[in-house]
């Protein structure tokens, strides 16, 4: 069930101000075809609870993905790169170390199934392995994984904080994203038209359900509002100023936000840490990782919450972030 609730916002400066108009993404991620999608987890690793990245990235070249970690020892960003190739192999292991101790990913994505972009759906695996535990699992090969792995899944899940994804279109731009752990994948499509011969207008569905209708783009081309996919509550942001005051070679930026209700409630039930401590240790850990992005003024998509568009919402924190980076393809 999907709903909508609230209106879009008219005042530019109410939208989150790394949002500025001045501020441009600088997008050089092995070419500029590339299509990439980058996830945030939370992951339990030599005691202490950190955040990991997974980046999966589509080149003309072909498919891979990159894992990154922050060495707190070595204050520095440990990555293991598998480079797109179209005669890489499909199934492998690499190690690196990590404070000490190794790290190893182990993928097989010889039969991977993928659909709006480079981040498979189905049909594969990655595990990541420290000290005989994995340590995070994704893909649903799960018997086979560990018949052939033979190691020990963590005892505490792992939670996918963050997700950004670049998206190429025209006119309409698709994804799919699940905003609760145990909710439905939902289709998200953002419509918008910018020519000359009518008056811009911008439209989200999610789907299918339209949430998000902005009229007069001209004058509303930063905002948020409030939708409801799966009781929850979902903050939605927008900003296409470059495409209606740019060139279009230049992106917009949408947001979909999630919350918890108070910093207490948001607290790790496994590690006792709260996701505002994580908060900050990202902020770090985005800092150094600039090898797949590097962003002119965001720290964090997490931080963006603290703006003062969200009128009473000290006590909420994010729960889960998705951020879409639209480029439109002439």
């Amino acid at each position: 069930m999907v709903y909508r609730r609230g209106s879009a916002s008219m005042k530019p400066d109410s939208f989150p101000s790394c949002f500025g108009e001045h501020e441009a993404l600088q997008f050089n991620l092995y070419g500029s075809t590339a299509n990439s999608v980058i996830c945030l987890y939370e992951i339990k690793m030599l005691g202490h609870c950190r955040p990991m990245s997974v980046t999966w990235c589509k080149t003309l070249l072909g498919q891979g993905f990159s894992i990154s970690i922050d060495d707190t020892s070595s204050h520095c960003m440990c990555t293991i790169d598998i480079k797109p190739w179209l005669f890489w192999g499909k199934q492998g292991s690499k190690a690196v170390n990590v404070e000490g101790k190794k790290m190893q990913v182990f993928w097989n994505l010889a039969s991977a199934k993928y659909m709006y972009g480079p981040e498979p759906q189905e049909g594969f695996y990655v595990a990541i392995v420290c000290e005989q535990e994995i340590i995070l699992f994704l893909g649903d090969m799960h018997q086979e994984a560990l018949r052939k792995l033979k190691f020990t899944p963590s005892q505490m899940a792992c939670t996918l904080l963050s997700k950004k994804e670049h998206l190429f279109g025209r006119k309409v731009y698709s994804t799919k994203a699940q905003f609760g752990e145990k909710g439905m994948t939902h289709d998200i499509a953002i419509e918008c038209h910018t020519e000359d011969s009518i008056e811009p207008q911008l439209c989200i569905r999610v789907d299918e359900q339209t949430v998000v209708e902005v009229q007069h783009l001209t004058w509303k081309f930063r905002g948020n509002q409030t939708i409801s996919v799966d009781n929850l509550e979902v903050e939605v942001f927008w900003d296409v100023y470059n495409w209606l005051f740019n060139s279009n070679d230049r992106n917009a930026v949408f947001m979909f936000q999630t919350f918890s209700d108070s910093i207490e409630n948001s607290r790790n039930k496994t590690s006792g840490r709260s996701s505002q401590s994580l908060l900050f240790q990202w902020s770090s850990f985005k800092d150094k990782e600039t090898k797949w992005f590097t962003e002119s003024s965001c720290a964090s998509v997490l931080q963006w919450p603290n703006s003062q568009s969200f009128k009473g919402t000290s006590q909420r924190v994010s729960s889960f972030s998705l951020l879409l980076y639209a480029w439109k393809c002439e």
